[in-house]
Protein backbone atom coordinates (compact mmCIF):
# COMPACT_ATOMS: atom_id res chain seq x y z
CA UNK A 1 0.00 0.00 0.00
CA UNK A 2 1.25 3.51 -0.87
CA UNK A 3 2.28 5.58 2.15
CA UNK A 4 1.07 9.18 2.13
CA UNK A 5 2.88 12.31 3.26
CA UNK A 6 0.16 12.73 5.90
CA UNK A 7 1.07 9.36 7.45
CA UNK A 8 4.71 10.40 7.60
CA UNK A 9 3.68 13.56 9.45
CA UNK A 10 1.60 11.59 11.97
CA UNK A 11 4.47 9.17 12.62
CA UNK A 12 6.97 12.02 13.07
CA UNK A 13 4.54 14.20 15.05
CA UNK A 14 4.78 17.13 12.60
CA UNK A 15 2.54 18.86 10.05
CA UNK A 16 2.30 17.98 6.35
CA UNK A 17 4.00 21.29 5.59
CA UNK A 18 6.98 20.35 7.74
CA UNK A 19 7.33 17.02 5.94
CA UNK A 20 7.21 18.89 2.62
CA UNK A 21 9.93 21.25 3.79
CA UNK A 22 12.12 18.34 4.86
CA UNK A 23 11.71 16.82 1.39
CA UNK A 24 12.28 20.03 -0.55
CA UNK A 25 13.98 22.59 1.72
CA UNK A 26 15.57 20.75 4.69
CA UNK A 27 17.75 23.78 5.48
CA UNK A 28 14.58 25.54 6.70
CA UNK A 29 13.83 22.86 9.32
CA UNK A 30 15.48 22.23 12.70
CA UNK A 31 18.02 19.35 12.49
CA UNK A 32 16.26 17.19 15.10
CA UNK A 33 12.94 17.57 13.23
CA UNK A 34 14.64 16.63 9.96
CA UNK A 35 15.98 13.51 11.63
CA UNK A 36 12.52 12.53 13.00
CA UNK A 37 10.87 12.98 9.61
CA UNK A 38 13.58 11.03 7.79
CA UNK A 39 13.31 8.23 10.33
CA UNK A 40 9.53 8.11 9.75
CA UNK A 41 10.09 8.03 5.99
CA UNK A 42 12.46 5.08 6.35
CA UNK A 43 10.21 3.18 8.78
CA UNK A 44 7.09 3.59 6.63
CA UNK A 45 8.81 3.09 3.29
CA UNK A 46 7.51 6.39 1.93
CA UNK A 47 8.40 7.17 -1.72
CA UNK A 48 7.78 10.70 -2.92
CA UNK A 49 5.59 11.13 -6.03
CA UNK A 50 7.73 13.45 -8.12
CA UNK A 51 5.39 13.23 -11.11
CA UNK A 52 2.48 14.56 -9.08
CA UNK A 53 4.65 17.25 -7.50
CA UNK A 54 5.88 18.42 -10.90
CA UNK A 55 2.35 18.53 -12.30
CA UNK A 56 1.17 20.64 -9.36
CA UNK A 57 4.08 22.97 -10.01
CA UNK A 58 3.12 23.07 -13.70
CA UNK A 59 6.51 21.86 -14.89
CA UNK A 60 8.18 18.48 -15.44
CA UNK A 61 11.88 17.81 -15.04
CA UNK A 62 11.97 15.25 -17.86
CA UNK A 63 12.30 15.59 -21.62
CA UNK A 64 11.60 12.99 -24.29
CA UNK A 65 14.06 12.01 -27.02
CA UNK A 66 12.83 9.95 -30.01
CA UNK A 67 15.59 8.63 -32.28
CA UNK A 68 15.39 6.84 -35.62
CA UNK A 69 17.42 3.81 -34.60
CA UNK A 70 18.42 3.10 -31.02
CA UNK A 71 20.76 0.36 -32.26
CA UNK A 72 22.84 2.79 -34.32
CA UNK A 73 25.86 4.04 -32.32
CA UNK A 74 25.42 7.48 -33.88
CA UNK A 75 22.12 7.91 -32.03
CA UNK A 76 23.63 6.41 -28.87
CA UNK A 77 26.27 9.15 -28.93
CA UNK A 78 23.64 11.79 -29.71
CA UNK A 79 21.56 10.63 -26.75
CA UNK A 80 24.63 10.74 -24.49
CA UNK A 81 25.27 14.35 -25.47
CA UNK A 82 21.65 15.23 -24.76
CA UNK A 83 21.71 13.39 -21.43
CA UNK A 84 24.89 15.14 -20.26
CA UNK A 85 23.49 18.58 -21.12
CA UNK A 86 20.09 17.82 -19.55
CA UNK A 87 21.57 16.54 -16.27
CA UNK A 88 23.65 19.71 -15.98
CA UNK A 89 20.31 21.55 -15.75
CA UNK A 90 18.67 18.95 -13.46
CA UNK A 91 16.57 17.41 -16.23
CA UNK A 92 16.35 13.73 -17.13
CA UNK A 93 16.01 12.29 -20.66
CA UNK A 94 13.47 9.58 -21.51
CA UNK A 95 14.52 7.70 -24.67
CA UNK A 96 12.22 6.29 -27.36
CA UNK A 97 13.31 4.36 -30.49
CA UNK A 98 11.04 4.79 -33.52
CA UNK A 99 12.97 2.13 -35.45
CA UNK A 100 12.43 4.24 -38.60
CA UNK A 101 8.63 3.77 -38.22
CA UNK A 102 6.25 6.74 -38.30
CA UNK A 103 3.62 4.69 -36.43
CA UNK A 104 6.03 3.81 -33.66
CA UNK A 105 7.14 7.44 -33.52
CA UNK A 106 3.52 8.53 -32.98
CA UNK A 107 3.20 6.00 -30.16
CA UNK A 108 6.16 7.54 -28.34
CA UNK A 109 4.92 11.09 -28.97
CA UNK A 110 1.58 10.12 -27.38
CA UNK A 111 3.33 8.40 -24.48
CA UNK A 112 5.56 11.37 -23.73
CA UNK A 113 2.58 13.73 -24.00
CA UNK A 114 0.78 11.63 -21.37
CA UNK A 115 3.85 11.84 -19.15
CA UNK A 116 3.69 15.65 -19.46
CA UNK A 117 7.37 15.95 -20.39
CA UNK A 118 8.77 19.46 -20.47
CA UNK A 119 9.63 19.07 -24.14
CA UNK A 120 10.48 16.71 -26.99
CA UNK A 121 13.58 16.13 -29.09
CA UNK A 122 12.57 14.21 -32.23
CA UNK A 123 14.48 12.78 -35.18
CA UNK A 124 11.45 12.38 -37.50
CA UNK A 125 10.93 9.15 -39.44
CA UNK A 126 8.99 10.96 -42.18
CA UNK A 127 7.99 14.36 -43.53
CA UNK A 128 4.57 14.64 -41.86
CA UNK A 129 5.10 16.86 -38.82
CA UNK A 130 1.39 17.58 -38.23
CA UNK A 131 1.28 15.78 -34.87
CA UNK A 132 4.35 17.63 -33.62
CA UNK A 133 2.95 20.95 -34.85
CA UNK A 134 -0.24 20.36 -32.84
CA UNK A 135 1.77 19.70 -29.69
CA UNK A 136 3.91 22.77 -30.34
CA UNK A 137 0.81 24.92 -30.72
CA UNK A 138 -0.48 23.55 -27.40
CA UNK A 139 2.67 24.78 -25.71
CA UNK A 140 5.02 21.77 -25.73
CA UNK A 141 8.63 22.69 -26.46
CA UNK A 142 9.89 20.74 -29.50
CA UNK A 143 13.27 20.58 -31.26
CA UNK A 144 13.96 18.50 -34.37
CA UNK A 145 17.23 16.59 -34.12
CA UNK A 146 19.43 15.46 -37.03
CA UNK A 147 16.86 17.10 -39.28
CA UNK A 148 16.37 20.70 -40.43
CA UNK A 149 12.87 22.13 -39.98
CA UNK A 150 11.33 22.40 -43.48
CA UNK A 151 9.79 25.86 -43.03
CA UNK A 152 11.70 27.14 -40.05
CA UNK A 153 8.65 26.67 -37.82
CA UNK A 154 10.47 24.34 -35.41
CA UNK A 155 13.82 24.77 -33.75
CA UNK A 156 16.25 22.24 -35.20
CA UNK A 157 19.78 20.93 -34.85
CA UNK A 158 21.12 19.15 -37.91
CA UNK A 159 24.04 18.45 -40.20
CA UNK A 160 24.19 19.65 -43.81
CA UNK A 161 23.58 16.22 -45.34
CA UNK A 162 23.58 17.55 -48.91
CA UNK A 163 27.10 18.84 -48.30
CA UNK A 164 27.96 15.48 -46.72
CA UNK A 165 26.86 13.60 -49.84
CA UNK A 166 28.83 16.00 -52.00
CA UNK A 167 32.07 15.65 -50.06
CA UNK A 168 31.76 11.84 -50.11
CA UNK A 169 31.40 11.62 -53.89
CA UNK A 170 33.97 14.35 -54.53
CA UNK A 171 36.45 12.14 -52.69
CA UNK A 172 35.55 9.07 -54.75
CA UNK A 173 35.92 11.07 -57.96
CA UNK A 174 39.27 12.43 -56.78
CA UNK A 175 40.67 8.90 -56.40
CA UNK A 176 39.57 8.06 -59.95
CA UNK A 177 36.28 6.23 -59.41
CA UNK A 178 33.55 6.73 -62.01
CA UNK A 179 31.03 3.87 -61.56
CA UNK A 180 29.58 5.05 -58.26
CA UNK A 181 26.58 3.52 -56.49
CA UNK A 182 24.54 5.02 -53.66
CA UNK A 183 23.20 2.52 -51.11
CA UNK A 184 20.43 3.69 -48.80
CA UNK A 185 16.76 3.83 -47.94
CA UNK A 186 13.96 4.29 -47.32
CA UNK A 187 14.06 7.62 -49.19
CA UNK A 188 11.19 8.87 -47.01
CA UNK A 189 13.90 9.48 -44.38
CA UNK A 190 15.05 13.00 -45.14
CA UNK A 191 18.70 12.33 -44.33
CA UNK A 192 18.80 9.51 -46.90
CA UNK A 193 17.29 11.74 -49.59
CA UNK A 194 19.58 14.68 -48.81
CA UNK A 195 22.77 12.60 -48.86
CA UNK A 196 21.70 11.17 -52.22
CA UNK A 197 21.00 14.68 -53.55
CA UNK A 198 24.51 15.79 -52.58
CA UNK A 199 26.01 12.72 -54.21
CA UNK A 200 24.10 13.32 -57.46
CA UNK A 201 25.13 16.99 -57.54
CA UNK A 202 28.82 16.13 -57.15
CA UNK A 203 28.65 13.41 -59.79
CA UNK A 204 26.86 15.71 -62.26
CA UNK A 205 29.72 18.20 -62.14
CA UNK A 206 32.06 15.40 -63.24
CA UNK A 207 29.63 14.19 -65.90
CA UNK A 208 28.95 10.80 -64.32
CA UNK A 209 25.80 9.19 -62.96
CA UNK A 210 24.92 7.65 -59.61
CA UNK A 211 23.36 4.19 -59.49
CA UNK A 212 20.85 3.83 -56.65
CA UNK A 213 20.70 0.52 -54.77
CA UNK A 214 17.75 0.97 -52.37
CA UNK A 215 17.52 -0.60 -48.92
CA UNK A 216 14.53 -1.18 -46.67
CA UNK A 217 16.43 -0.04 -43.58
CA UNK A 218 19.76 1.48 -42.57
CA UNK A 219 21.19 -1.71 -41.09
CA UNK A 220 24.25 -3.94 -41.37
CA UNK A 221 22.09 -6.80 -42.68
CA UNK A 222 20.71 -4.63 -45.48
CA UNK A 223 24.24 -3.56 -46.37
CA UNK A 224 25.30 -7.19 -46.51
CA UNK A 225 22.34 -8.03 -48.73
CA UNK A 226 23.24 -5.31 -51.21
CA UNK A 227 26.89 -6.39 -51.08
CA UNK A 228 25.93 -9.94 -52.01
CA UNK A 229 23.83 -8.62 -54.91
CA UNK A 230 26.81 -6.62 -56.19
CA UNK A 231 29.07 -9.64 -55.75
CA UNK A 232 26.87 -11.76 -58.01
CA UNK A 233 27.32 -9.36 -60.91
CA UNK A 234 30.07 -9.87 -63.51
CA UNK A 235 33.12 -7.84 -62.49
CA UNK A 236 32.70 -5.43 -65.41
CA UNK A 237 29.15 -4.59 -64.28
CA UNK A 238 29.97 -3.82 -60.68
CA UNK A 239 30.39 -0.29 -59.37
CA UNK A 240 33.97 0.67 -58.59
CA UNK A 241 32.83 2.71 -55.58
CA UNK A 242 29.92 2.78 -53.14
CA UNK A 243 28.68 5.65 -51.01
CA UNK A 244 26.46 4.28 -48.23
CA UNK A 245 23.85 6.38 -46.43
CA UNK A 246 25.30 5.39 -43.06
CA UNK A 247 28.15 3.41 -41.56
CA UNK A 248 26.04 0.38 -40.68
CA UNK A 249 25.21 -0.15 -44.35
CA UNK A 250 28.85 0.44 -45.28
CA UNK A 251 30.05 -2.12 -42.73
CA UNK A 252 27.56 -4.66 -44.09
CA UNK A 253 28.89 -4.08 -47.61
CA UNK A 254 32.42 -4.54 -46.38
CA UNK A 255 31.47 -7.80 -44.67
CA UNK A 256 29.95 -9.13 -47.88
CA UNK A 257 33.06 -8.25 -49.89
CA UNK A 258 35.98 -8.89 -47.54
CA UNK A 259 34.80 -11.82 -45.42
CA UNK A 260 33.79 -13.78 -48.53
CA UNK A 261 37.02 -12.81 -50.27
CA UNK A 262 35.20 -11.99 -53.50
CA UNK A 263 35.84 -8.26 -53.88
CA UNK A 264 38.93 -6.38 -52.73
CA UNK A 265 38.39 -3.18 -50.75
CA UNK A 266 39.41 -0.61 -51.88
CA UNK A 267 41.13 -1.96 -55.02
CA UNK A 268 37.98 -3.52 -56.47
CA UNK A 269 35.37 -1.32 -54.81
CA UNK A 270 36.03 1.70 -52.61
CA UNK A 271 33.51 2.36 -49.82
CA UNK A 272 32.47 5.56 -48.03
CA UNK A 273 30.08 5.51 -45.09
CA UNK A 274 28.35 8.23 -43.09
CA UNK A 275 28.33 9.12 -39.34
CA UNK A 276 31.87 7.96 -38.42
CA UNK A 277 30.73 5.73 -35.57
CA UNK A 278 33.40 4.07 -33.42
CA UNK A 279 33.14 0.80 -35.39
CA UNK A 280 34.17 2.61 -38.60
CA UNK A 281 37.78 2.97 -37.50
CA UNK A 282 37.81 -0.54 -35.99
CA UNK A 283 36.50 -2.32 -39.11
CA UNK A 284 38.51 -5.07 -40.84
CA UNK A 285 39.28 -2.45 -43.46
CA UNK A 286 39.05 0.89 -41.61
CA UNK A 287 36.14 2.79 -43.12
CA UNK A 288 36.28 6.19 -44.77
CA UNK A 289 33.27 8.06 -43.44
CA UNK A 290 31.55 11.44 -43.32
CA UNK A 291 31.71 12.48 -39.66
CA UNK A 292 28.76 14.00 -37.82
CA UNK A 293 29.34 15.59 -34.37
CA UNK A 294 26.77 13.36 -32.65
CA UNK A 295 27.28 14.50 -29.05
CA UNK A 296 27.34 18.15 -30.07
CA UNK A 297 23.99 17.64 -31.82
CA UNK A 298 22.47 16.25 -28.63
CA UNK A 299 23.94 18.94 -26.39
CA UNK A 300 22.86 21.81 -28.64
CA UNK A 301 19.36 20.37 -29.02
CA UNK A 302 18.91 20.32 -25.23
CA UNK A 303 20.09 23.94 -25.00
CA UNK A 304 17.47 25.04 -27.55
CA UNK A 305 14.76 22.95 -25.88
CA UNK A 306 15.41 24.31 -22.41
CA UNK A 307 15.42 27.84 -23.78
CA UNK A 308 11.89 27.19 -25.06
CA UNK A 309 10.88 25.68 -21.71
CA UNK A 310 12.16 28.78 -19.95
CA UNK A 311 10.91 31.46 -22.35
CA UNK A 312 7.96 29.86 -24.14
CA UNK A 313 7.65 27.66 -27.20
CA UNK A 314 8.85 30.39 -29.56
CA UNK A 315 11.87 31.10 -27.37
CA UNK A 316 14.53 29.66 -29.64
CA UNK A 317 13.34 28.71 -33.11
CA UNK A 318 16.92 28.57 -34.30
CA UNK A 319 18.11 26.39 -37.16
CA UNK A 320 21.52 25.16 -36.01
CA UNK A 321 23.38 23.35 -38.79
CA UNK A 322 26.77 21.69 -38.43
CA UNK A 323 29.15 21.06 -41.34
CA UNK A 324 30.14 17.41 -41.84
CA UNK A 325 33.77 16.35 -42.19
CA UNK A 326 35.26 13.60 -44.36
CA UNK A 327 37.54 11.18 -42.48
CA UNK A 328 39.66 9.21 -44.97
CA UNK A 329 40.75 5.66 -44.13
CA UNK A 330 41.77 2.47 -45.92
CA UNK A 331 38.37 1.61 -47.44
CA UNK A 332 39.14 4.22 -50.11
CA UNK A 333 42.93 4.67 -49.99
CA UNK A 334 45.09 1.66 -49.21
CA UNK A 335 48.03 2.06 -46.84
CA UNK A 336 46.77 4.93 -44.72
Amino acid sequence: MTVSIREVGVRAGVSIGTVSNVLNHPEKVAPDTVERVRSAIEELGFVRNDSARQLRAGRSSTVGLIVLDGGNPFFTDLARGAEDAALAHNFAVLLGNSDESTERERTYVDLFEERRVAGLLVSPAGDDLTRLARLRDQGTAIVLVDRRAPDGDFASVSVDDVAGGTVAVDHLLAIGRRRIAYVGGPFGIRQVADRHAGAVAAAAVAGVGIEVLPTTSLSVLEGRRIGEEIERRPAAERPDAVFAANDLLALGLEQAFVMRGSVAVPDGIAIVGYDDIAFAEAAVVPLTSVRQPARDLGRRAIELLLDQVEHGQRGALMQVEFTPELVVRQSTIRGL
